[in-house]
């Protein structure tokens, strides 16, 4: 018997909740890394939707202009990229972030990137690369498992108690299986080692050969909402070298954007639109 409140598909639903549309998103979601194109049963495989609901929601997303269809089956379509674009642009995070990113890329010839958190994931919102073969490629909405993550690790540390049980309790959407598969007491010890340091180290934790570091980006009340890093090739470059020659810098970068934030947010709106 369905529970009062909760829709068939086992969410949470009250009178106002629309669940036409949160099977569209999950349409959307079902598209995974190494997926580029599905079928309708695939898909309907993937969301546990009927194959008539699906049907008629990959119709509406393609008169939408969302999705294509791709030989037998459907394909995401750029315009996707709008949604999570729009996030990013509404936050102003990398028009502000990225000069301070690109001169840290030029202290350390090596990648930059800046993420937040997303249930157990990290999701990637800023990047400035160097050309450099590493095992996982990554890109703006790229996600990994926090914990397995310097990044992660960081945003993790930062949680009050029960957003980050809830946050650790969410498997990860990745469809990525990280190298370091840590016991609860594992991420406890982790985590307390980063709030103590204020930085966190991933060696190789996610996959061979990448080793990064990062720290959190604060807003002007002191709360970390984002998380910087720097990655390099494990046969490349040392932790010693990370540690004590890139983490300074990253920590005056983290530092610096987080100032520029600061400015950002306490310029009114309307001072904003007037001036541009």
């Amino acid at each position: 018997m369905r529970q009062s409140g909760m829709t068939d598909s086992g969410r949470g639903a009250g009178p106002d909740f629309i669940e036409a549309l949160a099977r569209g998103l999950d349409v959307l979601r079902s598209f995974r890394p190494g997926t580029p194109a599905m079928t309708l049963s695939e898909i309907a495989a993937q969301t546990g939707l009927a194959r008539p609901t699906v049907r008629r929601i990959l119709i509406t997303l393609e008169a939408l202009g969302y999705v294509r269809a791709d030989g037998r089956g459907h394909a995401l379509t750029p315009r996707v990229l709008e949604l999570g674009m729009a996030y990013v642009n509404a936050l102003n995070m990398w028009d502000v972030a990225r000069p301070h990113m690109e001169k840290l890329v030029a202290l350390t010839n090596e990648s930059t990137s800046m993420a937040q958190l997303d249930g157990g994931d990290i999701v990637y919102v800023a990047r400035v690369a160097v050309p450099k073969i590493v095992t996982l490629a990554v890109t703006i909405g790229t996600r990994f498992p926090a914990p397995a993550t310097s990044m992660g690790k960081v945003l993790l540390a930062s949680l009050p108690p029960g957003e980050l049980t809830a946050a650790l309790a969410e498997p990860s959407r990745s469809g990525i299986r990280a190298r370091w598969q840590p016991t609860a007491e594992d991420v406890d010890a982790s985590l307390r080692e980063v709030r103590a340091k204020g930085w966190a180290l991933a060696d190789q934790d996610l996959a061979p050969g990448i080793r990064s570091i990062a720290t959190g980006v604060r807003d002007g009340d002191g709360r970390v909402v984002a998380a910087i890093n720097v990655t390099v090739h494990a046969a490349e470059t040392s932790v010693e070298t990370l540690i004590d020659d890139y983490l300074p810098k990253l920590l005056r970068t983290a530092a610096d954007i987080g100032h520029d934030w600061s400015l950002t947010a306490a310029v009114p709106a309307s001072t904003v639109t007037s001036s541009a």
